[in-house]
This record gives C-alpha cells, structure tokens and sequence, in this order.
C-alpha cells in the first residue's frame, strides 16, 4: 500500500467548489414543477445554505477527475471530455435527488420533526406532502437516469433505490434476534446508507469507459467510505461533539435503533441483551444501556471498525492504475484524505 506523503494541505470540498455550485445550482433548477407547492416542497433541501456539507456530491465529482483518463487527440475528444464530465455531474445530480428522497421517506417513517437543523418537511407540510415531494424527486432523478443511455448505469441506481427500500424495511421489521446480529446490521447498514456512494462511484467509472477491475475499486472505495461515515455517526449519536457519552441526541437508541456501540458493548456484558429484547420505551432501559455501554470498549471498537473500512476504502484508491497526472494524483489525494476526514469528524 503506498505511503501517502501529503504534499500540500488538500482540502477536499474546495478542489471542487466550483463543480458543487454548479451542479447545486442546476439541482435547484431541476425540481422546478408544474404545481408550485410540489416544487417548494422538493427544493426545501436544495435552497441556499441548508445543504449540508454535499459529502456525496463530492466524493463522485472528485472520483471522476481520479479516473479520467485525458483522451491523447485534442481536436474532437475535447468535447468528449466535457461531455463526459457533464454525465458524471449528472450523476452527482441523481444521487443527490435520490438521498434527498429518502430522507424525506425517512422522516415521515420515522415521524422526524428536524432535518439538517431546520424542521422536517413532514413537519411543516404534512406526511402525505413529504412523501410526495419524495417520489417527485425520484421520478426526476429517473428521467435524468434514462437521459444517460447507459443501461448497466441505470441498473445500477435502481438497485440503489430497492436496496434504501430494503434497508429501511430491515431496520422497522427486524426480529429481537436480528436486532441483536452484527451481520444483520452491517447489511442493513449497507443498503440504508453505503450502497448509494458505491454504486454511484461504480457508475462514475463506467461513464469513463473504465475497465471491470477499475470500477470495481471505486465501488469498493465507495462502500467503504460509506460503512465507515454510518459507524462514526452511530458513535456521534451517543457522543456528540464531546468525547463523553451520553451527550449526543441518543436518537437511534430512543427510536428502538440497535447501532454498532451497543452490539460491541452486549459482546462484553450479555445481561444487555434482556434490556435491548426489552426495547427503549423506557428511558430507564435507555440509562441502564448507556451505563453499559460506558463500562464497555463498544465506542472505541465501533472506531476501530469505521477506522478498518476507512483504510480499506484508501487501499482502494492506492490500487488503482499508476498516473502521472497531476489533477488525477490530486484527486486521488483527496479521496484519501476524505477517509481520514470521516473518521475524525465531529458532527
């Protein structure tokens, strides 16, 4: 695995600032609707200053120039080139149409009343409103999907969407034994929240014309990346900003949500098993898990775990073919940094 020698300090975001704005701006545009309540309702999240820190946008736009290969005649590949790079900013696009369409599903299943600091659509204009402006926003992620002509990347986004469905399926049926499973909670994990960036990545290098093996790695990198930023924000949950337990919102825990921590901390002390089959109704069995948890090594193990995938998904980018490529090694750089970055944040 190569060593990496950061010769400048990268910051991730601000190598494609501009991009975002760009693929921001035309997001806006995008949910513009014939019923302008539907339209408001979808561009709730797209609106200036609520977005987020656009993680996902992001890692696809940087993955792009890591893996574009600078076709050899100037004269007519350069709109080859462009071209090229305007289908993966379309695919920043969709996956970004489609992750807002799940947190808004999600809110409403999950009867949210604060999205990103600012109230839930469900909570300002209704559930039947919020899952509207959902499927709204999947039916124009579609449309720029089929606009692509690429059947293995429309396959692959639609398996995206079925598995948000399946995840979300897994987290509200499972039994008391799943709820208890390592394994049940890694797929779920998978399918609620990695499977969306790999398959994005995978699509990003199938756009480039890249071989089985390269869009492999981004896939891996990808699911990588996604696995380890769910395991931090499952430690965040119970943490918040300061290292302490306790001081985060608890929200997964208060919802009946089993996360990695817990599932660590029941390996130390089975006793915690009679207090999870009892679920979190309680705010008392809510306490009694948090005093086990803080006996237990489940924080420092559910970091080790976020920390190996974070690694795994470094080694993805270290395997990838040898550039000489300034803005591809840059790239590269910063997609590593990018691991490291969702490891140490804090919020």
């Amino acid at each position: 695995m190569a060593i990496h020698f950061l010769q400048e300090q990268l910051d991730p975001f601000s190598l494609v600032a501009d991009e975002l704005s760009l693929v921001a701006n035309r997001l806006r545009a995008m949910v513009v609707a014939e019923v302008p309540k539907l339209a408001s309702a979808a561009e709730y999240f797209f609106k200036m200053g609520v977005e987020g820190k656009r993680f996902r946008p992001t890692v696809l736009l940087l993955m792009a120039s890591a893996l574009n290969v600078h076709l050899p005649e100037p004269t007519a590949s350069d709109t080859l080139v462009t071209d090229l790079r305007t289908r993966q900013q379309s695919i920043a696009e969709i996956t970004e149409m489609i992750h807002v369409a799940s947190l808004l599903h999600d809110d409403v299943l999950d009867d949210a009343d604060k999205r990103r600091g600012v109230s839930s659509l469900n909570a300002v204009m209704g559930d039947k409103f919020a899952v509207l402006a959902g499927d709204f926003l999947l039916s124009r992620a579609c449309v720029s999907l089929a606009a692509l002509k690429n059947t293995e990347v429309v396959s692959l986004i639609a398996t995206v969407v079925e598995h948000l469905v399946t995840g979300e399926t897994m987290q509200m049926n499972a039994s008391s034994e799943q709820r208890c499973s390592m394994e049940y909670y890694m797929q779920k994990t998978y399918y609620k929240t990695a499977s969306l960036i790999s398959n994005s990545c995978k699509a990003i290098a199938l756009l480039a014309g890249q071989t089985a093996e390269v869009a492999m790695l981004a896939f891996e990198y990808g699911k990588n990346l996604g696995l380890a930023f769910q395991l931090i924000d499952d430690v965040l949950d119970f943490t918040g900003t300061s290292a302490s337990l306790g001081k985060g919102s608890l929200s997964d825990i208060r919802h009946g949500i089993v996360t990695a921590p817990i599932l660590f901390a029941m390996e130390e002390f089975p006793q915690l098993h009679a207090i999870v089959y009892q679920g979190f109704d309680n705010p008392e069995n809510v306490d009694i898990a948090l005093e086990y948890l803080g006996k237990s090594r489940g924080i420092q193990r559910t970091r080790e775990l976020a920390m190996k995938h974070a690694n795994l998904a470094a080694a993805a980018i270290d395997s990838l073919p040898e550039s000489n490529d300034e803005n591809i090694r840059r790239s590269r750089r910063a997609l590593v940094e990018l691991t490291q970055r969702v490891i140490t944040r804090n919020k």
